[in-house]
């Protein structure tokens, strides 16, 4: 796969663990910043991470900060992508069977560095189940 990934100085140390670990994986990691815990603003950057993968140009995105939150806000105001927040390796592969999400969001003040990589794995790895959950994204995106 190729995903796309950014991050802001909250999450970045984290960005740099995920970017090593999917490139080791086999996947082509496109980075969209930051590249320091420098502060800065997050918007710009998971804005960015979201249109690349609206526009086929990325199969997945990942956005990281301190809680996700606003990270995941930022990437669902671009049509087109399912950004979920998870915390650990149940609400990852939630995000991922239920809302079918094209882009993880993590707060790296709340997911134990642990569980980062297993969490990694079953976002990347659980399939969308379908069915009544295709249904209700159907509905999402009627508006």
């Amino acid at each position: 796969m190729k995903i796309a990934i950014g991050a802001d100085h909250a999450g970045f140390r984290y960005k740099e663990i995920l970017r090593g670990a999917l490139a080791a994986r086999g996947h082509q990691v496109v980075d969209f910043g930051t590249d320091s815990e420098a502060a800065v603003d997050y918007p710009p950057i998971m804005r960015g991470v979201a249109q690349a993968v609206a526009r086929g140009e990325c199969d997945r995105g990942i956005v990281l900060g301190g809680s996700g939150n606003g990270e995941a806000i930022v990437a669902n105001r671009v049509p087109g992508i399912r950004g979920t927040v998870a915390w650990n390796v149940d609400s990852a592969r939630a995000g991922r069977a239920h809302n079918d999400s094209n882009v993880l969001a993590l707060g790296e003040r709340f997911v134990v560095e642990a569980e980062l990589l297993p969490l990694l794995d079953a976002w990347l790895d659980t399939p969308f189940e379908g069915g009544r959950h295709q249904r209700r994204i159907d509905s999402i995106d009627a508006g």
